[in-house]
């Protein structure tokens, strides 16, 4: 199981995010777990984690961020890449005996023409400097230096992470006195060197991994899991930890043609303190849509423009909820689909006009048997029928 509570002890084991392996978690996953222990109350979280999502795990690491109680995160195993990102949000991070931590630059894969490259560089980049940002502040390091470190794909032992400063300490061994700074997560763990055995994944993926690691997958044939490419069905780009593919966006054309205005510009992933992103997640949380804190970080929104992004999320779903009351065959998810999309309310508008009208207008079509209009007259009426009654219904204003 990915995502275990007991208690005041929660247990995050496998992939960061939706991907090829049976176990994963994600941010929903993680805050619906804060919410069975206690916004207020104080938390263990066990971490075993390859990797995974680049994007999942920043947005991981805000909703930690954003719980009130105190959280110590103990890494069990491995807490690699996207993983050692969600290990920054503990108020004090342990690293159990024989754990490995890997801090590392996110990566992804592109095809496309020059310009989706382009934009994927600058994706990274930015992503980078976010990343860089969130080890510097836990670490105390610069975020030049920590940018240094994950450049250099570090791989680091218990004590090596504490050193580094992306650990506070390295778990007591059964049996050490409490003076020297054991605590209840210290209690009734074993006394062995090696630690739990790490989470599946295929480590192989990783320029650097230990040789354990690479031959513990090897023996429990954590390499014969599928992978990605990009002959499969075109998906939703999202930025993936090394070497996971992302896939342009695919599916059907818009049905509107109106340019996608440009948004406001984001202040740089570097300058969104942690307190921003805790805010950011918190907002996403009570407004009801937690899935969209992964993007409003990985862009670097600013607290404000992520309460735009928010209120105009929040009146997409409802216009779709007033369409569907006329026209329930708009399916029922295509709020949340709008939402990623990054689409404008504006947009959205657009989207339900146009499903409506040509719904409208395959009705007129099939009830008119005697002197039917032409197509175009027929798409005229439909659109005069469909303004008229978005209007009454409130999804639209009418025109002076």
């Amino acid at each position: 199981m990915a995502v275990l509570v007991n208690g005041t002890e929660i247990v995050l084991s496998g992939t960061v995010g939706n991907l090829f392996w049976d176990d994963s978690f994600d941010a929903a996953d993680v805050i619906l777990a804060l919410a069975q222990v206690g916004r207020g109350q104080d938390v263990t979280i066990r971490l075993n984690s390859g990797g995974g999502i680049a994007t999942e795990g920043a947005a991981i690491h805000a909703a930690l961020c954003a719980h009130r109680g105190r959280k110590t995160i103990i890494v069990e195993g491995v807490a690699a890449s996207a993983a050692s990102v969600i290990a920054m949000a503990g108020d004090e991070i342990v690293m159990a005996r024989g754990a490995v931590m890997m801090i590392h630059d996110p990566s992804g894969f592109t095809f496309g023409p020059v310009s989706e490259h382009e934009v994927a560089i600058r994706m990274l980049t930015s992503l980078a400097t976010a990343m860089a940002g969130i080890y510097a502040e836990r670490s105390g390091k610069t975020p030049e230096a920590a940018r240094a470190d994950m450049q250099a794909e570090l791989w680091m032992a218990p004590e090596e992470a504490v050193a580094a400063g992306y650990a506070d300490r390295v778990q007591t061994r059964a049996g050490q006195s409490a003076a020297a700074g054991e605590t209840s997560v210290d209690a009734g763990r074993p006394d062995d060197e090696t630690g739990p055995e790490p989470t599946a994944f295929d480590f192989r993926l990783y320029k650097h991994a230990p040789e354990r690691l690479v031959a513990l997958a090897d023996r429990r044939a954590w390499t014969n899991h599928p992978r990605l490419t990009a002959a499969l069905p075109a998906a939703p780009t999202r930025q993936t930890e090394n070497p996971m593919a992302t896939a342009s966006a695919g599916g059907e054309p818009a049905p509107h043609s109106e340019p996608t205005p440009n948004p406001t510009p984001a202040l740089p992933a570097a300058s969104l303190s942690r307190a921003d992103a805790a805010e950011i997640a918190t907002l996403c949380l009570d407004g009801g849509v937690p899935a969209l804190a992964a993007s409003l970080l990985a862009e670097g929104a600013t607290v404000e423009q992520a309460r735009s992004r928010i209120t105009a999320a929040q009146q997409i779903r409802d216009k779709v909820a007033l369409a569907r009351r006329g026209h329930p065959a708009i399916p029922d998810g295509l709020a949340d689909e709008m939402i990623a999309q990054g689409k404008t309310v504006e947009q959205a508008v657009a989207v339900l006009f146009d499903k409506m009208a040509a719904r409208d207008e395959e009705t007129q079509v099939r009830s008119h048997h005697v002197a039917e209009p032409s197509q175009a007259d027929g798409r005229e009426v439909a659109v005069a029928s469909m303004r008229s009654r978005l209007e009454r219904m409130g999804i639209t204003q009418k025109e002076a």
